[in-house]
């Protein structure tokens, strides 16, 4: 080891398979004797596999003809324009029609209703919450300036329900990036090991939708919408565990 310490900008580039050969060793070390950090990179793998199987599809389907760069030069010669100017079209074209037909359905309603919260929940909670080292970017006792700073990058009023009640506290919370935007994510804890994870985001779309679960192995959720603004209450609980707790946040978090 060169005594440099290993970042988050190293565990994903140890998952992206980037690293030079000395400092892929190196990470590879200190995952063997930190298991909780070797944990939250097997999450980061298994996020990135999740997501080369649903785009899989899309990427074996051939380019459309239109897009096609002899088809773009030929376009140019037969237009006679100038030559700066027809490379520079051909590749925006080249860029945007590319991007269009790779992105294509990514903004249809569906794509960003309660069923994407719920997911996003989900592998929010498989990624921090077995995490013993940094789960939350900030600690609770930093609430007032975590609600502030949430508050600005989702451009909603974040309300931070307090659990207490219910044999939770709030440990702290983080930002989290979704393909639907920023979405603010807080985490509780009952100081027996048992972790639960709010999400919350605004709706593109089911901005209004009544609460519904949602499982996926172990972890269960509930997922609502409320005047454009979704949350999810996810855990390694049971569904009627939860259930009654989940219904405590959507009665702290409803609009005034």
């Amino acid at each position: 080891m060169n005594g440099r310490p290993i970042t988050e900008d190293d565990l994903h580039a140890y998952v992206d398979g980037v690293l030079d050969i000395a400092r892929n060793a190196e990470v590879a070390v200190y995952l063997d004797t930190h298991p909780d950090v070797a944990r939250r990179v097997e999450g980061f793998s298994s996020q990135r596999d999740l997501l080369r199987a649903a785009l899989a599809p899309i990427a074996d389907e051939p380019i459309p003809s239109q897009l096609h760069l002899a088809r773009i030069i030929e376009a140019r010669r037969s237009r006679r324009v100038p030559a700066w100017w027809a490379a520079a079209a051909a590749l925006l074209l080249c860029v945007g029609g590319l991007g269009g037909w790779w992105l294509r359905g990514a903004g249809l309603p569906a794509s960003g209703g309660i069923a994407a919260l719920a997911q996003e929940a989900a592998d929010s909670y498989n990624v921090y919450a077995p995490d013993h080292v940094q789960p939350v970017e900030m600690r609770a006792s930093q609430q007032a300036q975590f609600v502030d700073w949430i508050s600005q990058r989702v451009h909603r009023p974040m309300a931070v329900p307090d659990l207490s009640a219910s044999g939770y506290r709030l440990m702290g919370g983080r930002l989290i990036a979704t393909s639907h935007g920023p979405a603010a994510m807080l985490m509780y804890d009952d100081d027996h090991g048992t972790r639960l994870v709010m999400l919350a985001r605004p709706m593109a779309a089911d901005q209004t939708a009544p609460m519904s679960l949602h499982s996926q192995g172990a972890v269960s959720g509930f997922t609502w919408a409320d005047r454009g603004m979704g949350y999810s209450l996810v855990g390694a609980t049971e569904p009627g565990l939860l259930r009654p707790i989940a219904d405590e946040v959507r009665r702290k978090t409803a609009p005034i």
